[in-house]
């Protein structure tokens, strides 16, 4: 049989993930499968009790809604439960054993890591998992003060409580504190969920507006952002960005260094 890996969620539809493992799989010569898996939060646990059981699956990669809750049916020898609190990528040990870890902070962070964010000031919308990791990234950067907005402020709270970050918790609709980042961690703008309505005119003219959101690729926060002529990143850098580190993980080799150009121009088709 020929091993394999997927990404789950829910939705799962709009993922990218197996074009980003194809086509470094095919790009390497690697005999092996990436696919995407629908799996409702009610089918998690049997999922990985399924998957578990399946010598030629390596792993799978987690999207909205469960990164939170597949910690609790995988081993945590790094405690991410402790330090990020979330996971985006499960992978077999050597033992066999399931092993969750997170290259979502990697990922995120990969994209802006030269400039130098220590002691400056950031906003953050959204308080999920993918919140987890990125506020994970920024207090390991030493960031200044963090803005929250969030549907629920005592979530967001204890969010910057557990990451030993100073700041404040805002409604979702508050006007905008002046941070020189700027990040939606919320599916807030993605294709099929609700837009995200928000004036970036309070934001400083060296402001970086950073949305993870890649479908569409181009949406309507960045877009504001360009009009505003501030600099920004967009979903496609942490996503291929994450997935590099999972790809070892699963298949053993890091993904080839020099065709990135060539890969975005894939995903964007």
């Amino acid at each position: 049989m020929t091993s394999y890996a997927e990404v789950i969620g829910d939705p799962i539809k709009h993922s990218k993930s197996p074009l980003i493992h194809g086509f470094w799989l095919k790009k390497l010569g690697i005999v092996g499968g990436y696919h995407a898996h629908h799996v409702l939060a009610e089918d998690l646990a049997a999922y990985f009790e399924t998957r578990g059981a399946d010598p030629d699956w390596r792993g799978c990669n987690i999207t909205i809604p469960h990164k939170i809750a597949a910690l609790d049916h995988v081993t945590d020898p790094g405690g991410v439960r402790q330090s990020i609190g979330a996971i985006n990528t499960v992978f077999r040990g050597e033992r066999g054993q399931l092993i969750g870890t997170n290259t979502d902070a990697a990922g995120f962070f990969a994209p802006i890591a030269e400039d130098e964010w220590a002691f400056r000031d950031a906003i953050v919308i959204g308080a999920g998992g993918a919140a987890r990791a990125i506020l994970f990234a920024l207090a390991q950067a030493d960031i200044g003060s963090v803005t929250i907005l969030a549907r629920s402020p005592l979530k967001a709270a204890a969010l910057l409580s557990h990451f030993g970050l100073k700041g404040q918790v805002l409604k979702m609709d508050a006007r905008l504190p002046p941070a020189e980042l700027l990040v939606n961690s919320s599916p807030l703008g993605m294709a099929g969920q609700l837009p995200l309505e928000i004036d970036l005119s309070p934001l400083p003219e060296n402001a970086v507006v950073y949305d993870i959101v890649y479908t569409p690729l181009e949406t309507r926060l960045l877009a504001q952002a360009r009009e505003l002529e501030l600099d920004t990143v967009d979903g496609l850098d942490m996503l291929i960005g994450q997935a590099a580190f999972a790809f070892e993980l699963f298949f053993g080799q890091a993904p080839p260094a020099d065709c990135e150009d060539e890969l975005r121009a894939l995903l964007l088709k």
